[in-house]
C-alpha cells in the first residue's frame, strides 16, 4: 500500500510522535556524519552506533546490527560490528554467514525479509537469543555494497510498511556513514603507506650515500622493494657493456633452490628483455595468460609464479641500464601503486649504479696516472667515457698548432688523424665554459676520422694542462641521436667535464714523468761514466806500467845488440815495429778513454764540431756531405772532442747505409731553449720495430768497428747527448731514408 494511504489510515498521534522521533534521529545522524571527516575512529564508530540505536526506536522492541563489507575481498568485517538491543548482543561465531541473509542482500542488492525467504533460515545464534523475524538491508552507495543492516524482533510477525519506510531512511544514512568511514580508512591507509614509502625511499637514499658496494646496495634496494610491495621474489638484471646482454646483479626470495641467474640475450623470449627493449614497465596480473606465458623466463624451476611487476632502469638522460623484476606465486599480487613505488626504487637503483661506476672510475684513474703511460691513460679515459655516458664512441684530440690530432679513441684506431684548423673548434668549446653540443654537419671531418657509426651529434669538452693552463685538447663523445645519450642531463655533462680534466692531468703528469725519467737516466749515466772513468784511470795506469816499458826495453836491446841487429835486418825491423805499435797503442788508449771521463762543459760551436767530424770520418770519395744553417746556430754546452765523435759516428753510419755513395744533409735550427741538428741520409731507412733497438748497448748492425773507435755506436751517442742534457730521436718510414734529430740545450747568455 502507498505510504500516503498508510499514513492516513494510522492513528494520527502515534504516527506523529514516531515520525518526529525519527526525524530528530536523522538530524542527529546527519550532523554526526558531517563531523566524521575531522573526527577520530572513535567518533566514526559513534555515528554508526547512533544509527542502530535510532533504527530500533522506529520498530518497537527491536534490535539492530551493522557490519561493514569489503567488496574487493568479498567478505564482511567482523571487527566492524556495531549493535543495539538485547537480541543483537554479540556472541562467538555470529558473524554473517556466507549463505545467510546478509550475503543474499549484498549479492542481489535488495531488502531480504526472513519470513519471505523460504530457503533461508535465521542465524542460529540469533534464534538462540530470541529473534523470530529479521529484516536485512544492503547498504549501497552508487550500487556498490559497503555493508548490511540487520533488524531483529522477538515476534513472528511482518514488519509494517511504516517501519520499513522509516528503516529505509536509516539505511541510506548508514550507507553514507559506512562509505565515509571506508573512505577515511582508505585515506588513513594511503597516508600510512605513503609515509612508509617515503621512509623506504629515505632509507634507500641513505644506503646509496653510505657508499656500499654496488651489489650490496642493489640487494638492499631489492629487499625493500619486496617488503613494501608484499612481493616474494625479485631480481636485478643490468645491461652489459655492449648493451646486448642482461647480467644478473642481485636476486632474493625465500626457498630459491636453483635460481636462473645466467645472462639473458636482449633478443631472448623473456619479460625482462621485453621491458628493456620497449623501455616501459609492465604489470602482469596472471602469468598463465598470453602473451606473457609464452615469453616468461622462470626465476626458479621449482617455483610457480603467477604475477610479475617489472620496470626498466632508465637514467635522467635516457640511458638504459637494466631492469628490476618482482614476482609472486599469487595472482593479482601487484597494483598500480606498487608499480609507481617500484619505479621510485628503480630511480634510486639508477643513481646507485651511476655513482658506483663513477666511484670505480675515480678510484682507477689516479692509479693509471701514476703507473701508465700517457697513451694508455688517454685510451682508458676514452673507454670510460663510453661506459659512463652511454656513448657509442669517444675520442681525445690534442691541439697541435692550428689543428687537432687524434691521440686516443674508444675503438683503438685512428690515432694520428689530423683535423686542420681544429684549434678554432677548441677555442669555441673553451669559450662555451661547459660541454659544447655540435650537430654532425659541423663535424663531418671529425666523424670521418672515427668508426663507421650512425652518430648524429657530438659533445665536446675543452681541457688544459699544466699549472700554466696551456690549451691541450678536446674530449669528444659521439651520440647516436641528438635526443639520446647525454641528452643535456646535468650529471652526464659534469662527468664529461671531469673526464676531460683527467685527460689534461694525464698530459701534465706524462711530461713530468718524462722529465723525471730523463733526470734518472742522466743520473744513472753520470754514475756509470764516473765508475767507468775510475776503471779507465786504473786501466790506463796499469797499461802505462806494462805497455809503456816496451819502448824503453826495445831501445835497451837495440843499444846493447847494435852489431847483431846490423847483420839481422829481420830482428831489427820487428823490434822497431814493436816499439812503434806500443807507442801508438798508448796514444789510442789515452785518446779513447778520455771520452769516459767527466765532460768539461764549455761553449761549443756545432758548425766546428760537424766540420771536424766530416774531416775525421771514413766516408770515401763517393759521398757528399752538405751543411745547412749550421753557421747561424748559437753555441751549446758540451765538449768539442765528444761532440766531434758524436757526429763522426752518425756520418759514418749514414755513409754505410748508402753504400758510400750519395748525399748526407746536416741541417740546423734554433728555438728559444733548444738547438736542433738533423742528420739526414737517403738510404733504405729503418723499420719502425727497429727504431728503438738501434740505441741499445748490445745492438749491432753487423759492421766491424774501425780502428781507434770504441765500437759502442748509437748507444754511446745517445748516452753522450743525455750527459749534455740533450736527446736524440730517429724518424724513418722504413723505406726511403733516415733522419736523426739531435737536440741540445742552448748556452745561457
Amino acid at each position: 500500500m502507498p505510504a500516503g494511504q498508510f499514513y492516513r489510515s494510522t492513528a494520527q498521534p502515534e504516527m506523529d510522535a514516531r515520525l518526529l522521533q525519527a526525524l530528530a534521529s536523522l538530524n542527529r545522524i546527519g550532523a554526526a556524519i558531517n563531523r566524521m571527516g575531522a573526527g577520530s575512529p572513535a567518533g566514526e564508530r559513534a555515528a554508526l552506533q547512533l544509527i542502530v540505536e535510532s533504527a530500533i526506536q522506529v520498530v518497537p522492541d527491536a534490535s539492530a546490527v551493522i557490519y561493514m563489507y569489503v567488496a574487493q575481498a568479498g567478505q564482511f568485517l567482523s571487527e566492524s560490528r556495531v549493535s543495539a538491543g538485547s537480541l543483537a548482543a554479540g556472541s562467538p561465531g555470529d558473524s554473517p554467514r556466507p549463505d545467510g541473509m546478509g550475503s543474499r542482500a549484498i549479492s542481489q542488492r535488495r531488502l531480504v525479509l526472513s519470513y519471505e525467504e523460504d530457503d533461508l533460515s535465521i542465524d542460529p545464534h540469533k534464534l538462540a537469543a530470541g529473534a523470530r523475524s529479521v529484516a536485512c538491508y544492503p547498504l549501497l552507495v552508487s550500487d556498490r555494497p559497503v555493508g548490511v543492516l540487520y533488524v531483529y524482533v522477538a515476534e513472528e510477525r511482518s514488519f509494517s510498511n511504516l517501519e520499513l519506510l522509516m528503516l529505509e531512511n536509516f539505511v541510506n544514512q548508514a550507507a553514507m556513514a559506512v562509505s565515509q568511514i571506508q573512505r577515511m580508512a582508505e585515506v588513513h591507509r594511503s597516508l600510512a603507506r605513503k609515509e612508509e614509502e617515503l621512509e623506504r625511499l629515505r632509507r634507500a637514499g641513505l644506503i646509496i650515500s653510505s657508499r656500499l658496494r654496488l651489489q650490496e646496495t642493489l640487494e638492499a634496494i631489492l629487499q625493500m622493494s619486496l617488503e613494501v610491495t608484499d612481493a616474494e621474489y625479485g631480481i636485478f638484471r643490468l645491461l652489459d657493456k655492449d648493451g646486448r646482454t642482461l647480467i644478473t646483479q642481485a636476486v632474493t626470495g625465500a626457498e630459491l633452490d636453483h635460481p636462473y641467474v645466467q645472462a639473458l640475450s636482449m633478443n631472448s623470449p623473456s619479460i625482462s628483455a621485453w621491458v628493456v627493449r620497449n623501455r616501459q614497465p609492465v604489470l602482469i596480473a596472471d602469468l598463465t595468460e598470453e602473451p606473457w606465458s609464452s615469453i616468461y623466463f622462470p626465476l626458479d624451476a621449482n617455483l610457480k609464479m603467477l604475477s610479475e611487476l617489472a620496470v626498466p632502469l632508465i637514467s635522467a638522460s635516457g640511458r638504459l641500464l637494466g631492469v628490476l623484476n618482482l614476482e609472486s606465486p599469487s595472482r593479482n599480487a601487484f597494483d598500480e601503486d606498487d608499480r609507481l613505488l617500484l619505479q621510485s626504487f628503480a630511480t634510486q637503483a639508477v643513481i646507485a649504479i651511476q655513482e658506483a661506476r663513477l666511484l670505480d672510475a675515480f678510484q682507477e684513474i689516479p692509479q693509471l696516472l701514476l703507473t701508465q703511460t700517457e697513451d694508455q691513460v688517454l685510451e682508458r679515459l676514452a673507454e670510460l667515457a663510453c661506459n659512463l655516458l652511454n656513448a657509442p664512441a669517444s675520442a681525445i684530440w690534442l691541439v697541435k698548432g692550428e689543428g687537432l690530432v687524434m691521440r686516443a679513441s674508444s675503438w683503438h684506431s685512428g690515432r694520428g688523424a689530423n683535423l686542420e684548423n681544429g684549434a678554432g673548434l677548441y677555442r669555441e668549446a673553451e669559450e662555451a665554459m661547459r660541454v659544447l653540443p655540435l650537430e654532425r654537419s659541423r663535424l663531418e671531418r671529425l666523424g670521418r676520422a672515427g668508426p663507421e657509426l650512425d652518430w648524429q651529434q657530438a659533445w665536446l669538452a675543452a681541457f688544459k694542462a699544466g699549472a700554466e693552463r696551456t690549451p691541450a685538447g678536446l674530449f669528444c663523445v659521439y651520440l647516436n641521436t641528438s635526443a639520446n645519450g647525454l641528452g643535456g642531463a646535468e650529471w652526464e655533462q659534469k662527468v664529461l667535464e671531469m673526464l676531460s680534466h683527467f685527460a689534461g692531468m694525464a698530459i701534465f703528469y706524462a711530461s713530468h714523468q718524462e722529465e723525471l725519467r730523463k733526470a734518472q737516466e742522466q743520473r744513472a749515466l753520470a754514475e756509470m761514466f764516473a765508475a767507468v772513468g775510475d776503471l779507465a784511470t786504473n786501466l790506463l795506469h796499469q797499461l802505462n806500467n806494462k805497455v809503456g816499458t816496451i819502448p824503453v826495453r826495445v831501445q835497451g836491446i837495440q843499444d846493447k845488440c847494435a852489431a847483431l841487429l846490423a847483420n839481422d835486418r829481420y830482428l831489427a825491423n820487428n823490434l822497431a815495429e814493436i816499439e812503434r805499435s806500443a807507442s801508438e797503442a798508448m796514444v789510442a788508449v789515452r785518446q779513447n778513454l778520455s771520452h769516459l771521463h767527466p765532460v768539461q762543459m764549455v761553449p761549443v760551436s756545432l758548425a766546428e764540431c760537424v766540420q771536424a767530424a766530416i774531416e775525421a770520418a771514413d766516408t770515401g770519395p763517393g759521398l757528399n756531405v752538405q751543411m745547412v744553417g749550421l753557421g747561424a746556430l748559437p753555441d751549446v754546452s758540451g765538449g768539442l772532442q765528444s761532440l766531434k765523435l758524436v757526429f763522426t759516428n752518425l756520418v759514418e753510419n749514414a755513409a754505410q747505409a748508402m753504400g758510400g755513395k750519395g748525399t748526407i744533409i746536416i741541417q740546423g735550427k734554433a728555438g728559444p731553449e733548444w738547438v736542433e741538428v738533423l742528420v739526414k741520409d737517403f738510404g733504405p731507412g729503418i723499420p719502425a720495430e727497429m727504431q728503438e733497438r738501434i740505441f741499445e748497448l748490445n745492438y749491432s748492425s753487423g759492421a766491424v768497428a774501425h780502428a781507434g773507435k770504441l765500437g759502442f755506436g748509437l748507444w754511446w751517442v745517445r748516452a753522450m747527448l743525455m750527459r749534455l742534457g740533450g736527446s736524440i730521436a730517429v724518424e724513418s718510414d722504413g723505406h726511403s731514408g733516415t733522419t736523426f734529430i739531435l737536440r741540445f740545450p742552448r748556452e745561457k747568455d
